[in-house]
């Protein structure tokens, strides 16, 4: 069933994305809100309750509609559950329109109309970025972006729908990754959550993250330049402040030879949010430079290749595994 249900929320999703303006974010923002106000007295333990609440109560409800749905109806309907599940959590078309438009606008010559696109994407500064430099941040950006958006959730579902528990894993994954930002202490907020709430939420995501992100990267590395990749796993993740995100970026700079790290764009006002939602919004922070090459606009169709066939071999791994259940 995993395999069916991943492969039909693409398919849907490649053909008539979500939209930003929806329901669906707007009930995020709602629920993390009020998990805020409800439940976070500034103390430590008080943080872990409302991070499990937010976090943990909406899986079990995905994963109780699930097993109703199979056990009383018919695995049809509980099939039909799970791809409207993944459509919500799952897809490229939640941010690659933003790495299209800098694509073409760069394949086009037009760096002013590249730096205009990824300053509205990220809400920085990017008027002063030289070409390289917005190439690599397009790179970093949408790397990451590629993971929590498809290569995290994938990881996680797979994992719990193995173990019977349906899409339950998919929500897990982006609501750790949702209020994780949505609480952090850069984003501006009605009602701003307590410095033991965000740093909670910060390391729940950082754990729940840790597998994911080593499987991205090992996908990277099999579909790509293995050695470079596993190379720059290895010796150069650390340069990156974020472990996780660290060793993603560090084996796609092997994987397609490209440097990747620098110096962070900065957001445009200390105001500034990104509109919440499942829109990832990677604070990478300042980094040393990776080896490679200088970024180019050819890295950035590499990069194209690189995740659209770390989806194929995922898919097959997944095909291999539903066949061998069947015949089993």
């Amino acid at each position: 069933m995993s395999f069916f249900a991943i492969l039909f929320a693409l398919l849907i999703e490649q053909a008539r994305p979500l939209a930003r303006s929806n329901p669906m974010h707007a009930g995020l923002r709602a629920w993390a809100l009020s998990i805020n106000r409800n439940f976070d007295a500034g103390a430590a333990h008080n943080a872990w309750v409302a991070w499990a609440l937010a976090v943990l109560l909406p899986p079990l409800a995905v994963l109780g509609v699930y097993w109703a749905l199979l056990h009383f109806i018919g695995w049809p309907l509980a099939l039909v559950w799970n791809v409207a599940v993944l459509y919500t959590t799952l897809g490229f078309r939640q941010f690659s329109h933003h790495f299209t438009g800098i694509r073409d606008a760069l394949e086009e010559g037009d760096a002013a109309g590249a730096r205009a696109r990824l300053a509205l994407w990220k809400q920085v500064d990017a008027s002063e970025l030289p070409r390289s430099e917005v190439v690599r941040h397009v790179i970093e950006y949408s790397v990451i972006a590629a993971h929590r958006h498809v290569f995290g959730v994938l990881a996680w579902y797979s994992v719990c729908a193995a173990l019977g528990l349906g899409p339950a894993g998919a929500v897990l994954y982006r609501l750790a990754e949702f209020v994780g930002r949505y609480w952090a202490p850069r984003t501006a907020t009605a009602h701003p959550a307590s410095s033991a709430l965000q740093a909670v939420a910060a390391q729940a995501w950082t754990a729940i993250d840790w597998l994911p992100a080593r499987l991205t990267a090992l996908c990277f590395a099999v579909v790509g330049s293995f050695e470079e990749a596993i190379e720059g796993w290895r010796f150069h993740a650390q340069r990156f402040p974020s472990d996780n995100d660290g060793v993603i970026l560090a084996a796609t700079a092997g994987a397609i030879n490209v440097r990747l790290g620098g110096e962070a764009l900065r957001k445009a006002s200390a105001d500034a949010y990104v509109t919440p939602g499942f829109e990832a919004g990677a604070e990478l922070g300042d980094s040393d430079s990776t080896p490679g090459r200088e970024p180019g606009v050819g890295h950035l169709r590499s990069v194209v290749g690189l995740v659209w066939r770390s989806v194929v071999v995922w898919m097959l791994l997944l095909a291999l595994l539903t066949l061998a259940r069947l015949l089993g």
